[in-house]
């Protein structure tokens, strides 16, 4: 019967067969004569209402009509079908899902013979719908079709596939089980994790390997294992990666390649696991679990591939994501061991540095008392040469300030060994402090600072080690004048409930937030900070930390960068809190420390005004020398520098690199010595600003440094150096430096002057301008009178600050030379003079060719032009 058959016949309406979409089309297209649908006086408006539904609804829906089934199902449903697709239109629904009648028969049955709907969530099917047997799951309901008689004559279904949902599910499961890799220590942790992980997936995993990979790839060892035994007759237990056999070649090739390789069982195989399945895996995959800066993988991965799935990219990204995290826990565990090793040996370089550092102390110690006495006793003799007397004292300071490093390098190998016995005694805390302050008091005036001290008596109990109560004092102070350079340091000592809490307190240039959480740390310094010396070894606090906490206490800090900071130390009160055998009731007969050492390096800081800057002659009149800038943070340095050179030069001096900065300017010396270590700006960028500022690049500049040895030297010169000295120096090694770089510059100048007067009586305008501000470093007469200028008014200016006349025609033109690096040539050019209010064309042939310094940096610009307005 055909579908025009059916129509015509006015006992029953096929109408709802025109529903939209193309399976509307192929339904009324169908030959139901093949496939008949019965009777259409039977066609109820229950199925009537199923299929119009069915055929305008996204959702995918079917019906089995009659006791053949006949399948009758919607555009959505085709997806469904994949391949089976036209095919299972019209066709019986047993017929179309043989492979899995077991299941969906049983629930068709309960429909037609029971009159009951079924639902199913993620009921797992195994379908052949591509080509080959698929691993899939549905959410899905079976409902009945009444017929005339009351009976179920059809039965509807909606379903939605959850397929991709249940194994994304089942794949982050998996992923996540791996986080657990990162707690573990060793190599064979991770891979024991690992295993386990996959194991608990023996839907994708029916079995799992690990090998690892020897360093020099010649050999895999099994090392773990998922769903099989390691002992399984039919795995390798080691794999000669240099003479593979048949089996383990493709596991070879993805060793050697570092790559994914897939292979087949093509029946080697007899008895692997099967995992949740009912066959054994179709092919494995060899997965390398990558190693960082290694030629050859860390391990590699074998999988027993899950036999109703394909390895589509989707599955093989997440096999690539397991072996990653698998490669991350070892990696993690190699960089672990590696850093483990490295703070041991780290360890072990630091006891030696101690034992180093105790040892060359006690043997400074000696020498440094032989000077300190012979120096004290010619200082106190009435016949010492009055000239030689600032020599001796400034001696004595730096030899102080020896001994007051030597002393806290000594203290710390102590603390370090265990060695570092206090010996706590009771003490009238407030007394104390009070007269260890008033040591600074004469100090910190001098420098034009208030000195506050506040220090109540503390009626409890306190017991402290006089000697390192001495150091944790005098420290905070001595670090406190140091960044103060305006204002007040303000001491206080009180005691609340449980604590005798001391407060150093100063208006300096406070302390980057930044740094705030390291400054207890050993050799932390802060950079570029403004203050009185960049000088130190980064120590001080660090010491006055392990003081503290030898009698229990606790130091702290609090500033703002630009208005100051307070340092606060907590001591408790009473002993309880200290070892018995080393507390005492009366103070303990020890040897003193050398308290004048803080007290002399602060003098030392305070500027010296003790050497005249200008040299004269005989007659009185000022000698015609160069003119040295002296850039160094010590005073006792800069002293000292100017007492060498100022008999042969003319001497300026700096405190800093931006100070010296702005001094050159100024003064325009002949030839900068500059300390590396300085605050505020230090030497390498004193020597870059130089060097980058094109009106004073051509100043010889020689860097001072307490660092020795080759690399320090070049170093030195790679930053742009002219010259480098190591301290110590000689006196005649330093002015011969300085001698032979100013005649080298002196040399330079001439040469470049002598250039400039060939052009002088050129016939043509000739300029050299300098910078990307084109500064005028030189101009000849022909120039001048074209401009109708004085050669007075113009060097040193900026061209177009000159001529503001020829900047809408010419600044391009320049930019672009000085982009580029390219010259410029231009035949009758058409410019614009503007002179004495009158504005006059003329015609000009003009080049402009760049300069170059000697790293091929384009430094400034040579500018060429001759009139031609005339033959124009």
């Amino acid at each position: 019967m055909s579908y025009s058959e059916l129509t015509d016949k006015k006992t029953a309406s096929l109408d709802f067969l025109s529903g939209g979409g193309e399976m509307g089309e192929r339904i009324r297209n169908f030959d139901w004569n093949r496939t008949p649908l019965g009777d259409p006086k039977h066609w109820q408006n229950s199925l009537k209402t199923c299929v119009r539904i069915m055929l305008t609804s996204p959702q995918p829906m079917f019906v089995w009509w009659g006791k053949e089934l006949i399948n009758i199902y919607n555009d959505a449903y085709r997806f469904v079908l994949g391949e089976k697709h036209p095919h299972a239109l019209g066709a019986p629904g047993n017929i179309v899902w043989k492979e899995i009648w077991n299941e969906v028969g049983a629930r068709a049955d309960i429909v037609f013979n029971k009159n009951e709907g079924t639902f199913d969530d993620a009921l797992l099917l195994i379908m052949s719908r591509h080509g080959y047997d698929e691993e899939t799951y549905f959410k899905f309901s079976y409902n009945p079709i009444p017929g005339d008689n009351g009976g179920t004559d059809g039965l509807f279904c909606v379903c939605t596939e959850e397929t991709e949902r249940i194994i994304n599910e089942r794949s982050l499961k998996t992923l996540q089980q791996m986080d657990t890799l990162a707690q573990k220590k060793t190599e064979q942790e991770v891979y024991n994790q690992g295993a386990k992980a996959l194991e608990i997936n023996d839907k994708d995993f029916p079995f799992a390997l690990i090998y690892c990979v020897d360093d020099n790839g010649t050999k895999a060892t099994l090392v773990a294992s998922a769903g099989i035994e390691k002992e399984h007759p039919e795995i390798q237990q080691e794999i000669d990666l240099q003479n593979p056999g048949i089996r383990s070649k493709n596991i070879t090739t993805a060793i050697r390649e570092n790559r994914i390789v897939e292979s087949v069982n093509n029946g080697r195989w007899k008895t692997l696991p099967k995992g949740a399945w009912d066959i054994m895996p179709h092919g494995f995959v060899h997965v390398p679990i990558k190693a960082a800066n290694k030629k050859f993988p860390l391990a590699i991965l074998t999988i027993g591939l899950n036999p109703y799935r394909k390895f589509d990219t989707v599955y093989q990204n997440f096999l690539q994501l397991v072996a990653d995290r698998i490669s991350l826990g070892v990696n993690n565990v190699i960089a672990y061991e590696e850093e483990r090793k490295r703070t041991k040996a780290l360890q072990e370089l630091d006891e030696t540095k101690t034992i180093f550092f105790s040892n060359i102390s006690h043997e400074f110690r000696t020498p440094l008392t032989l000077m300190l006495g012979n120096i004290e006793e010619a200082l106190n003799e009435p016949e010492s040469v009055p000239k030689n007397f600032e020599r001796m004292n400034m001696t004595h300071r730096n030899a102080m300030r020896l001994l007051k490093l030597v002393n806290t390098l000594l203290d710390f190998s102590r603390i370090e060994n265990g060695r570092q016995k206090a010996f706590y005694s009771l003490t009238d805390l407030g007394s104390y402090t009070k007269n260890l302050a008033a040591n600074f008091r004469s100090i910190i005036e001098k420098a034009g600072l208030r000195f506050i001290v506040q220090a109540d008596t503390i009626v409890q109990p306190v017991y402290i080690d006089k000697q390192m109560w001495e150091k944790i004092v005098f420290n905070l102070l001595s670090n406190a004048f140091k960044y103060t350079l305006s204002g007040s340091i303000t001491l206080r000592l009180f005691a609340d409930n449980v604590n005798a809490i001391l407060e150093v307190e100063d208006t300096g240039v406070g302390i980057p937030e930044k740094d705030l959480p390291h400054m207890f740390e050993r050799f932390h310094r802060i950079e570029n900070v403004v203050g009185r010396t960049y000088e130190g070894t980064g120590i001080g606090l660090s010491l006055i930390k392990e003081l503290v906490q030898l009698h229990a206490g606790t130091i702290s800090v609090k500033s703002k960068e630009g208005e100051g900071s307070t340092f606060t130390v907590k001591i408790p009160l009473g002993k309880e809190h200290l070892p018995a055998e080393q507390s005492f009731e009366t103070p303990q007969e020890l040897e003193d420390i050398i308290s004048d050492v803080y007290i002399e390096e602060a003098r030392s800081l305070l500027e010296s005004d003790k050497v005249n800057l200008n040299r004269t002659t005989e007659n009185g009149h000022p000698k015609e020398t160069s003119t040295i800038l002296i850039a160094d943070d010590n005073a006792d340095m800069r002293q000292h520098l100017q007492s060498l050179l100022a008999t042969h030069f003319t001497v300026i001096t700096a405190a800093n690199g931006m100070e010296a900065l702005h001094k050159m300017r100024s003064e325009k010396p002949s030839l900068i010595v500059s300390d590396i270590m300085m605050p505020v700006m230090d030497g390498i960028q004193l020597l870059k600003a130089v060097k980058e500022d094109e009106q004073f690049n051509h100043i010889p500049v020689i860097l001072l440094t307490a660092r020795a040895g080759e690399e320090s030297r070049i170093e030195g010169y790679q930053t742009g150096a002219d010259d480098y000295l190591v301290k110590p120096f000689s006196s005649k090694e330093l002015l011969a430096r300085i001698e032979a770089q100013i005649k080298i510059a002196k040399k330079r100048d001439t040469a470049e002057q002598s250039i400039y007067n060939l052009f002088d009586g050129v016939p043509f305008a000739v300029a050299v301008l300098k910078g990307e501000d084109l500064v005028i470093d030189y101009i000849n007469q022909y120039n001048l009178n074209i401009w109708k200028q004085n050669k007075k008014d113009v060097l040193g200016k900026p061209l177009f600050v000159v001529r503001p006349d020829l900047r809408a025609s010419a600044e391009p033109i320049h930019k672009e030379v000085y982009r580029s690096g390219k010259r410029f040539v231009a035949k009758e050019a058409l410019v614009e003079v503007s002179n004495n209010e009158q504005t006059e064309k003329k015609y000009f042939d003009a080049v402009i060719d760049p300069l170059f310094d000697e790293n091929g940096k384009i430094i400034g610009q040579l500018a060429t032009s001759i009139e031609v307005t005339d033959q124009v």
